[in-house]
């Protein structure tokens, strides 16, 4: 799973179910009566789910894909429009459109129905093209929402991603960090830290162009996603650099991993517009577990990159880490 997935699963959690708008739910006691509007709605295009009653009609909305538009009869038995449209408002999730069907025409009726959750109301008998009109107005209504929601997600999404690699952005590795570091205290196991720097980036942005430079960070983001776990994190910090959080590590499985990521960038050269370019990468490691390293995410940060000054010195394309006593006094 790649980080824009984990983002997005994060972000739907909670929004209900995805959109079913040419979907309707008629509740409606009266066999006949339900007949007729499913025919009508089936001619209109729609896709109708009938229930007999109100509790039937509440266990099919309790379904993942149930429709968004529920055309509610106020006078049903064991429970009637009313009460379902006020057990539907309680709930969380997308929103679902209430036309609600009465008899009555009484003005406090009518406000009794839009208080307890109705949208809209159609008194008993009403014209069919009525219903249509009332049907489509809820439909749009639901398209907006909809498209408000896709445009709310993508801003977050922008917010929180790097535009070039897809990754999170230094600001949101960051709050990843610290998060990570509060659950670790929590439970006490081990965070992993990488630091991991492109070897002669500048060479490469020099020798072929910007635009190869790019493709080259895009393809080493991507062999970062995939040879992590789902819920390992990596992020753009600045530049050719990226940060990368491994929860649940011990010291051992940190470097292991570490090169494994190494390996992945190393053992094969990056296909460009220009042909493949050899791409190397050094990673400086801090853990947790390392006894005398304090949780504090800026002391591990300085641990990390004070490794990574470690692992250029001594020649690139290599993995160090270094002691707690050392790590915590030097820095990049």
């Amino acid at each position: 799973m790649n980080e824009t997935e984990k983002l997005r699963q994060q972000e739907q959690a909670g929004n209900g179910p995805p959109t079913n708008l040419d979907t309707v739910l008629i509740a409606e006691d009266d066999a006949m009566f339900r007949r007729i509007l499913a025919n009508w709605l089936e001619k209109w295009g729609y896709r109708v789910i009938a229930a007999e009653d109100g509790s039937s009609a509440w266990n099919i909305l309790q379904n993942r894909d149930a429709p968004q538009i529920a055309i509610l009869d106020w006078m049903m038995p064991g429970m009637d429009g009313i009460e379902l449209c006020r057990r539907v408002r309680s709930e969380q999730g997308r929103y679902r459109y209430l036309l609600l069907l009465t008899a009555k025409d009484a003005k406090q009726d009518v406000v009794t129905g839009l208080d307890a959750g109705a949208d809209d109301y159609l008194t008993k008998p009403f014209e069919v093209e009525e219903l249509r009109a009332r049907v489509r107005a809820g439909k749009r209504i639901l398209e907006l929402q909809e498209a408000l929601l896709q445009a709310r997600d993508a801003l977050k999404f922008e917010a929180a991603h790097d535009p070039l690699t897809a990754l999170w952005n230094h600001g949101a590795i960051i709050d990843f960090l610290k998060r990570e570091l509060d659950r670790q205290q929590r439970t006490h196991q081990p965070l992993g830290v990488m630091m991991a720097d492109l070897d002669y980036f500048k060479k490469i942005n020099d020798t072929h162009g910007h635009l190869v430079g790019d493709t080259v960070l895009q393809q080493v983001a991507r062999r970062f996603q995939g040879a992590l776990r789902s819920y390992d994190f990596v992020g753009r910090y600045g530049g050719e650099e990226f940060l990368i959080l491994v929860p649940g590590c011990d010291v051992v499985d940190l470097i292991a991993t570490a090169e494994r990521l190494r390996c992945s960038i190393a053992d094969h050269p990056i296909a460009t517009s220009v042909g493949n370019v050899p791409v190397t990468v050094s990673m400086g490691l801090a853990s947790t577990a390392e006894k005398g390293l304090d949780t504090d995410w800026q002391q591990l940060l300085r641990a990390a990159d004070a490794a990574l000054y470690v692992a250029k010195a001594e020649g690139r394309n290599r993995v160090a880490i270094l002691p707690a006593a050392v790590a915590g006094c030097r820095g990049h």
